[in-house]
């Protein structure tokens, strides 16, 4: 709300009534803390008064600045998953022998690459995470976006599994932007729905992942082999996400805004927004116990999803004897799964918080990650196709539910450094893959790489018995603090009522008015500063 003249004996008298009438500055024009790109009003959403961040999503819109970062993050990432894994299903046409239009490399070459392209996105997404507190995650996705694309064309010029190997090292960097796109939508959202949102715009971006098996291995490289021969088509057909990614980052940074106050360039130079300390952010991150837990626990379920993008084409065409194209059109659907399964994970997160608080939130995370390990090796002992198509549907909907329901916890364990524990639990997503990748690449039977990682996401599914995040009531330890210990900055005041003393409620309901006013008072203060300015021609108290 844009700062309004009062009359200092009578705050409540309309502005033309006052002695003297001084124009109201806008929030927009301020230079100072109270300065707001969007003067405090957003018609079409609710909001929280206090931070400005949306307590609502709503799908079909695309207003600035929180739906349209909302868009423009999943946008973001999904063109991001498809460069990424572009390349995935042509892997077994870059196995035929050289005559026929491959490279003729072996299994382990492909592995190798296969591991490299979600190896080379780990330190960046750590990276990534303090930079996006520092400088905003608009810029900082817009760069990584462009860093990945210009790989992504280059990939017709590999000649041989060195090549292939460096080509899908630099790709994989453009998997770092998950980083950004979690963030994005934790700054524009309060907490209550942030956990949906994350699952939401997380689970899109990742339909790229499903969009690159479809449309690289079942459309574009047989449309392109149309045209030419098998070399001169797997060769070109990557230019075309790399073409489109390229326009995409250069819009992408005039259309959206960091923050629902606007840009973080912005915000500094004003001061609305203190300088962050990148060493800092990461540190703290990094010293949380509970960013390590849902690091391991982001591996054993994003993980598992990018060695199946790796191998899921290889598996149907190797094992169960299906053609490359039947076979990136069966792998297409664990990708596709995002598009409903991450946002019920986080949904379904959300909605156990409600209940049961944090505790309701583990819960649903443990529950998730059992039944997906279970899965998996179900799927490794099935043989016969349509049975295999019907279990990797299932175990792919718990895979994606999980990682919804992990980043409804993140944005809990420390809301100062988010950016950072984001950026960390992100990279605990590829380590797994590149655990699991390892694991296929020695095994002799995919199947048997399929039981151990079941196996071994089954056991770590029971490590949010030991999260312990402050103010909270976990599984085994901790204690529900009073909604009024909490620290208003990192806690929502808009906490379920069951978990809340007759006193906290009283309380939080003087807050909940108070809060009405506090436009009134900016503006109380505002127009005694600057009828000070104008002391000469003030008179009777009046401003």
């Amino acid at each position: 709300m844009p700062p309004v003249d009062v009359d200092i004996e009578n705050p409540h008298k309309p502005v033309h009534e006052t002695a003297i009438d001084i124009a109201p500055q806008k929030l927009s024009e301020r230079e100072d803390q109270f300065y707001n790109k969007f003067d405090g009003v957003y018609p079409n959403i609710n909001t929280d008064p206090e931070t400005c961040k949306a307590t609502e999503i709503k799908i079909l819109s695309a207003a600035r600045p929180h739906m349209r970062g909302f868009h423009s993050s999943w946008i973001s990432f999904f063109l991001a998953f498809f460069c990424w894994f572009a390349i995935a299903p042509l892997l077994s046409t870059l196995r035929l022998p050289e005559e026929e239009g491959g490279l003729g490399i072996s299994k382990q070459d492909i592995w190798t690459s296969s591991i490299v392209s979600v190896c080379g996105t780990i330190v960046m997404r750590i990276v990534l995470g303090p930079m996006c507190d520092k400088y905003g995650p608009r810029i900082t996705m817009a760069i990584v976006l462009l860093a990945g694309a210009i790989p992504t064309g280059l990939t017709g010029l590999v000649n041989n599994a060195t090549g292939l190997i460096i080509v899908r090292l630099f790709i994989g960097l453009i998997g770092s932007s998950f980083v950004m796109c979690q963030y994005w939508t934790t700054t524009m959202f309060t907490k209550e729905v942030a956990g949906t949102a994350n699952a939401i715009v997380g689970g899109w971006g990742n339909c790229g992942g499903g969009a690159a098996q479809l449309i690289m291995g079942t459309a574009l490289f047989p449309l392109f082999q149309s045209w030419m021969s098998t070399e001169d088509a797997w060769r070109s057909v990557c230019a075309v996400p790399a073409f489109l990614v390229i326009i995409w980052a250069c819009a992408l940074t005039f259309i959206s805004d960091d923050s629902p106050k606007g840009n973080y360039s912005k915000l500094k130079t004003v001061g609305a927004m203190p300088e962050v300390s990148a060493a800092a952010s990461m540190a703290g991150a990094a010293k949380n116990w509970n960013t390590w837990i849902l690091f391991v626990q982001y591996g054993c379920c994003f993980g598992v999803e990018l060695t199946m993008n790796n191998a899921a084409a290889l598996y149907f065409n190797e094992t169960l004897g299906q053609s490359v194209e039947t076979s990136a059109a069966i792998a297409s659907i664990f990708g596709f799964m995002n598009f409903f399964a991450r946002g019920m994970g986080g949904y379904l997160s959300d909605k156990a918080n409600q209940q049961l608080s944090m505790r309701g939130r583990l819960i649903v995370q443990i529950a998730l990650m059992m039944l997906e390990g279970a899965l998996i090796v179900v799927f490794s002992y099935i043989t016969d196709l349509g049975s295999a198509i019907v279990v990797m549907t299932l175990f792919s909907i718990f895979v994606q539910a999980c990682e919804g329901a992990t980043y409804g916890i993140v944005p809990y364990v420390d809301p100062k450094n988010g950016g950072s524990v984001s950026g960390i639990v992100g990279a605990g997503g590829n380590v797994g893959a590149v655990i699991f990748g390892l694991i296929f690449r020695q095994t002799a039977e995919d199947t048997s790489a399929f039981r151990i990682m079941g196996v071994t996401v089954m056991v770590c599914s029971i490590m949010p018995l030991f999260i312990v995040i402050k103010g909270y009531k976990g599984l085994i330890w901790g204690e529900q603090a009073d909604v009024d210990n909490l620290d208003i900055s990192t806690h929502s005041r808009h906490r379920s009522p069951q978990f809340q003393s007759d006193k906290t409620k009283k309380k939080n309901a003087k807050k909940a008015n108070a809060s009405d006013h506090i436009a009134f008072v900016t503006a109380l203060d505002d127009s005694i500063r600057r009828g000070k300015a104008q002391g000469n021609r003030l008179g009777g108290g009046k401003i």
